[in-house]
């Protein structure tokens, strides 16, 4: 598993982790009215589990196959940007327009662009101890 995998490794087991917590106990849906409209949030923890559950056996894939995973990590963010950009245009949440930021930025906007970093490899210690590589003239 390279920096891509682990990186979605690590994100879908936070989603997964933040679904449960829906379940477990459900906070106040203030500004998610556009969602608690549809169904509960008890149901909505249902959207944050799978995606982070196929966020997480994505990091097992090759590269390439990996962008389902990247897929399903901007999705549950995504929804409760959308959701709580429409409390702002409501009136509904006057905090709503800061959690809408930090969900585009934090959430969508790394993942993002974790999805274009290459898994390239990392620089052999030797370079780090200082040796010269078979290629180099001494």
């Amino acid at each position: 598993m390279g920096r891509r995998g682990a990186f979605l490794l690590i994100l879908g087991t936070g989603k997964t982790c933040w679904g449960v917590s829906f379940l477990v106990d459900p906070p106040q849906p203030l500004g998610l009215q556009l969602l608690t409209n549809v169904c509960s949030l008890r149901h909505w923890a249902w959207l944050w589990i799978i995606c982070g559950l196929i966020t997480m056996f994505s990091a097992f894939l090759r590269i390439g196959r990996d962008r389902y995973g990247f897929f399903a990590a901007l999705i549950p963010p995504a929804v409760w940007a959308i959701a709580y950009l429409a409390a702002v245009l409501a009136g509904d949440y006057s905090r709503a327009i800061w959690v809408a930021v930090w969900y585009l930025t934090s959430h969508v906007g790394v993942i993002l662009w974790a999805s274009t970093v290459p898994e390239t490899s990392v620089p052999q210690l030797r370079a780090v101890l200082g040796k010269k590589r078979p290629d180099e003239r001494r």
